[in-house]
């Protein structure tokens, strides 16, 4: 039998290739990733030609004002980002068996995790674990997803149309969304509003409101209100979903316990209807697959004790 030393292949590459290319195709063409490295063009094409020789497949098809990555590509793509994964893990296990808790933890979360019980849980460990640091990256659900699944972030905190396979999830809170107006929208100063008020009237929306997206709930408010078809404004960030509805883009959903603050400061106003809301769960994601570190493993113990000893009712924002 063939040892794993003895194979050429991984031998012969240069890992670094690896790196190279995993940037090209996160920033989606040789130019840009020649920018994010620091380096010239020439060069991260070389690279990109010296990989697939290497590979002996095609990774990239090169057209005018057109990035794809082939099906090899996108295979080794998933494999680079295991190994990005696993490598950034070392210095976090290689401080392990301190007696003093050391480590860093990588949380990918989306915009919508405004939950007072997470961050008692983040405060509490920080100060029983000073030596522990922590990265924290915003980005889409499918994205956080896709980080937990390639190694990349410790956990995420996501929404979710479905658990993923071969991946563990909680429901770290729940929350309600209901529809808002910004005060410069004609139905802020309305004294009474009935539901077919805002029919027709323009809205704007989360990009993942969509018929197999974790907040199709919430695209079937808007359309029980019966607001225009289409949207004026689309964002993925709940923070600037909310400054289109303060600006008075349109009319657009918001978790209620994230929307009363500036209900009370005369921000927003919540529009019916008030009855049957969407109720949405936001998820804590693990990778089993991955070698936690001594830090990463008491973090997760820490938000799954909340998760526990909390009742869910008390985890649900109204």
């Amino acid at each position: 039998m063939t040892k794993p030393y003895e194979q050429r292949f991984p031998w012969n590459l240069d890992w670094n290739l690896l790196r190279t290319f995993m940037v090209v195709v996160e920033q989606r063409g040789i130019s840009r990733a020649a920018n994010y490295l620091g380096l010239k063009q020439p060069t991260i094409s070389a690279a990109l030609k010296r990989l697939e020789d290497t590979t002996g497949h095609d990774l990239i098809i090169r057209k005018p004002n057109e990035f794809s990555v082939t099906r090899a590509g996108n295979l080794l793509y998933q494999e680079c980002s295991q190994i990005f994964g696993a490598v950034s893990q070392l210095p976090a296990l290689l401080q392990s068996g301190a007696e003093e808790l050391r480590g860093h933890i990588s949380i990918a979360t989306t915009s919508h995790v405004i939950s007072d019980h997470y961050d008692t849980v983040l405060h509490d460990f920080a100060i029983a674990h000073p030596k522990v640091t922590f990265s924290i990256a915003v980005a889409e659900s499918e994205e956080v997803v896709g980080r937990v699944q390639q190694n990349r972030a410790s956990l995420g905190i996501c929404l979710l149309h479905k658990i993923p396979a071969n991946m563990k999830a909680w429901v770290l809170y729940r929350e309600y969304f209901g529809l808002f107006c910004g005060a410069r929208h004609p139905l802020f100063a309305a004294e009474d509003i009935a539901l077919e008020e805002a029919e027709g009237e323009t809205s704007v929306s989360f990009q993942t409101e969509t018929e197999d997206g974790p907040l199709y709930p919430v695209a079937q408010l808007r359309a029980r209100a019966k607001l225009a078809p289409g949207w004026r404004g689309v964002s993925s960030n709940l923070h600037e979903l909310r400054r289109m509805i303060v600006a008075g883009l349109g009319i657009g959903a918001l978790p209620l316990h994230v929307a009363r603050p500036d209900v009370a400061r005369g921000k927003l106003r919540q529009l019916p209807p008030y009855d049957a809301l969407p109720l949405v769960n936001i998820y804590l994601l693990t990778n089993p697959m991955r070698k936690f570190s001594d830090a990463e493993t008491a973090f997760l113990a820490a938000c799954q004790d909340t998760i526990s000893k909390v009742d869910l009712a008390a985890r649900t924002y109204i």
